[in-house]
């Protein structure tokens, strides 16, 4: 996972559940992952897939991530679950 991602699971669960609960989470994820720096590499990987795709840039960023490492991104985003976007995904929506 790269900074600017969790930047947006921060957000996203600080919008929800309160500034208490989003820093526990960030807690947590900083404690349990090895996060990306935020590079030239990356951010042009990222804006080589939106000018390809329309998604997202952060979602772009996070499959440039994934496709870095040669890692599985895990979303719930028909957007990035219904293109090649260069990375193995795994959809996380319930069933």
């Amino acid at each position: 996972m790269s900074w600017l991602n969790l930047g947006e699971v921060a957000y996203q669960i600080e919008r929800r559940h309160g500034t208490a609960e989003a820093a526990e989470v960030i807690r947590r994820l900083r404690a349990a992952l090895l996060l990306d720096d935020v590079t030239p590499e990356r951010v042009l990987a990222a804006a080589h897939l939106k000018a390809e795709h329309p998604i997202a840039f952060a979602d772009c960023f996070a499959a440039a991530t994934a496709t870095a490492h040669g890692a599985t991104l895990l979303t719930g985003d028909p957007e990035l679950l219904d293109r090649k976007v260069g990375c193995r995904t795994r959809d996380l929506r319930p069933k």
